[in-house]
């Protein structure tokens, strides 16, 4: 099949909400140079292996490639692997005939088929057991499967995304994935960065949950705080954008900024090493501080909390002076005191919106 290329902006509909593009690559330079690949792979029909840790965006970028490639009028199909039993996916995946298994009263087709012309994404593909990457190899060798109970093979037409967290390679070591397997789907390889790692977009990501979490649960809920967004910048987001998306839709829902600051530092390792770049010059003094400070950020923080956000009372227990408290609040970027409550939203529309969830 052949298209021409359509900006994916306008493209977005047909899959389903997605952020605008300018929100999902931002302005790292590990997210422009994907972006970039992506544009590039998107019309041609090969696999793509996409990899990068839980809560990076992996099905956002799947849902990107199939609504810029040429089978964009087709459906796409999404397989969370981890989420079907292992006894259950092969019938997901590949369907069955009439008899096949006890229960099976009819005839029913699988994922691969109901993606005919479209595309099949796999979500953690390091979850399929090596029965069923058998399989997978032959339909992605020569377009065919065999439903289960069948005796003939159908033959499909499908462009196959894979997405992992996992390294594969160290999987084909331990003898769980299969290394022929591995070379198909890594035709191209697109890697998303952690959200650590791209800072610089965090405040974009922000504004654009809050827009839509506002719109979803008819809320009016103001932006967050100076202090917080300085907090959200130092923060380490082991569970990356995913987590961020979860800690503004909560604010959203509740009204206030105190849950979130309190989860950030709950959230944070009791000893946090700050990002090292070991492919370049390393300053142990400058790491050493931004360790030291990271540390007392966290422990004014919980004292802070313990007292109530009384700082005088704060002051006394870390046995400093007041006004010393008040630099160290500055330099750390930690709000000046606690946020006012407002008041949440009606429990009926929190409800109606948690439902639609």
């Amino acid at each position: 099949m052949q298209g021409t290329t359509i900006p994916m902006s306008s493209l977005m509909q047909s899959v389903g909400e997605v952020p605008p593009e300018s929100v999902v690559f931002g302005h790292s330079e590990a997210m422009q140079a994907l972006h970039a690949r992506l544009q590039k792979v998107a019309a041609a029909n090969v696999p793509v292996l996409i990899q990068g840790e839980s809560g990076t965006g992996k099905d956002i970028i799947a849902r990107m490639i199939h609504a810029a490639s040429p089978w964009r009028s087709g459906p796409y199909v999404k397989v969370n692997c981890p989420a079907i039993p292992g006894t259950l996916l092969e019938s997901e995946l590949f369907g069955y005939e009439r008899g096949a298994f006890t229960g099976a009263y009819g005839a029913k087709p699988g994922r691969v088929e109901m993606a005919h012309r479209g595309t099949l994404f796999l979500d953690e593909i390091s979850e399929l057991d090596l029965g069923l990457q058998s399989k997978l190899l032959q339909l992605l060798q020569d377009g065919q499967f065999c439903r289960i109970g069948a005796q003939e093979d159908k033959k499909v037409e499908v462009r196959i995304v894979c997405a992992t967290n996992r390294h594969l390679e160290t999987e084909i070591e331990s003898g769980t994935f299969r290394q022929d397997l591995f070379y198909r789907i890594n035709v191209v390889n697109l890697q998303l960065p952690p959200l650590r790692e791209r800072r610089r977009d965090i405040q974009d990501l922000v504004a654009y949950f809050l827009e839509f979490y506002n719109r979803k649960y008819n809320c009016k809920t103001k932006p967050l705080s100076g202090e917080l967004m300085d907090g959200f910048q130092k923060y380490h987001w082991p569970g990356n954008i995913r987590e961020l998306e979860n800690l503004v839709k909560r604010y959203v829902i509740l009204g206030s900024e105190d849950a979130i600051a309190g989860e950030l530092v709950a959230s944070e390792p009791e000893y946090a090493l700050p990002e090292i770049n070991v492919d370049g010059p390393i300053s142990l003094k400058k790491l050493t501080k931004q360790a030291t400070q990271d540390l007392e950020r966290r422990i004014i923080l919980k004292v802070l909390q313990a007292h109530h956000w009384n700082r005088k009372k704060t002051a006394r227990a870390l046995n400093i002076s007041y006004r010393a408290l008040l630099y160290k609040i500055r330099d750390a970027g930690l709000p000046s005191n606690r946020v006012r409550r407002v008041p949440a939203p009606p429990v009926a529309v929190m409800e109606q919106g948690m439902a639609a969830d």
